[in-house]
């Protein structure tokens, strides 16, 4: 080594420490399916997500069934919650919330944490619930309001943050007004949505600052990141760099928005599991557990998943562990994807 060489400059990585992910497979992985999933194969996926070591799981929208037929069961899947809630008292369900009536069936079925959306774009706000963007905030604004008074948990959506599908690029400061807004109305974070994959890790680096010198605190902020163009695990990175600790992803990769051409792929929770344990940050999540609530999912579907680690796992297939509670037995995962449940 040249003593006179000014040495290179070495990339830094965050400190280790725990990392939050948050899985929507049953509800943004199953949404855009051809086929509808039975009740039962969908608490068969959540309980062992639970097994797992995954606590919060987003289960379920009270959408107008005919929007998303897919979920039309809401009312009759979250009777089934309480029942999980003893085995696994950690567990937080959220279901997604389109306006006040579906707020109330919410509550009706006892749900105890809802998710709002929109979209940072006006285009596709309008063709997602035909609405505009002013008149989505100030319906918004009542249904968090009536949660917060019931004491509910709030998790706002925004989706098209990183590009819009219709428009394409969006203006960050609409992203940072829109945020703002949503979190002055008392949600308690902010989920920002890469809807098409269209982000990249300069985008995030630049909205996240943008949010950041605004007064948007970092753990008031989730990613929820597409992988339609291959990029979802890179600007998952740049997040974590940043400061960002908690993260979207769906069991093998499964998902995308049904009024967003091309969105199949949301960010693979095995595949952050994976990356951010490799990194020495903990999720508390038993990753080959996971793997194997994938591998039901698959055989569910009768199809492979798209996920990273999903397809690595499945070509080196270790014996399917118990599932249904650390301790006791509910059968194992089925890890044919050939094998088709009954729906």
């Amino acid at each position: 080594m040249n003593p006179d060489r000014t040495p290179a400059p070495r990339p830094t990585l965050p400190e280790s420490g725990p990392v939050r992910i948050y899985e929507v497979s049953p509800r943004d992985g199953l949404q855009n399916e051809a086929e509808v999933v039975g009740t039962s194969e969908k608490l068969g996926l959540i309980r062992r997500l639970l097994a797992a070591g995954v606590s919060d799981i987003e289960v379920t929208s009270f959408v107008r069934p005919s929007w998303i037929p897919q979920l039309a069961d809401a009312a009759e899947l979250v009777t089934a919650l309480p029942s999980l809630s003893r085995d696994f008292p950690d567990a937080r369900f959220w279901a997604l919330v389109p306006n006040r009536r579906g707020l109330e069936r919410a509550l009706d079925g006892q749900v105890r944490h809802i998710c709002t959306f929109m979209s940072s774009s006006e285009t596709h706000n309008k063709k997602n619930v035909n609405r505009t963007r002013a008149e989505s905030l100030g319906a918004l604004r009542e249904v968090i309001s009536i949660a917060r008074d019931e004491g509910i948990g709030v998790r706002a959506y925004l989706s098209t943050v990183f590009g819009c599908p219709y428009e394409g690029p969006v203006a960050i400061d609409e992203t940072r007004r829109l945020a703002q807004e949503l979190l002055a109305a008392g949600a308690d974070e902010v989920a920002l949505g890469d809807t098409t994959g269209m982000g990249s890790p300069r985008l995030v680096f630049e909205v996240l600052t943008a949010l950041v010198d605004d007064g948007v605190p970092l753990d008031r902020i989730a990613l929820h990141m597409h992988d339609t163009r291959g990029t979802a695990l890179a600007n998952v990175l740049a997040g974590w760099q940043f400061g960002v600790r908690t993260f979207d992803g769906s069991v093998g990769g499964l998902g995308g928005c049904p009024y967003a051409p091309g969105a199949a792929g949301n960010a693979a929770s095995d595949d952050l599991v994976q990356f951010f344990e490799s990194m020495g940050s903990e999720t508390g999540i038993d990753l080959d557990r996971l793997a194997h609530a994938g591998h039901f999912l698959a055989g569910v579907l009768g199809r492979p998943l798209p996920g990273r680690f999903h397809q690595f796992h499945r070509a080196n297939l270790p014996p399917a562990p118990v599932d249904g509670n650390r301790d006791g037995d509910a059968g194992a995962a089925c890890a044919d994807p050939g094998a088709r449940n009954s729906a």
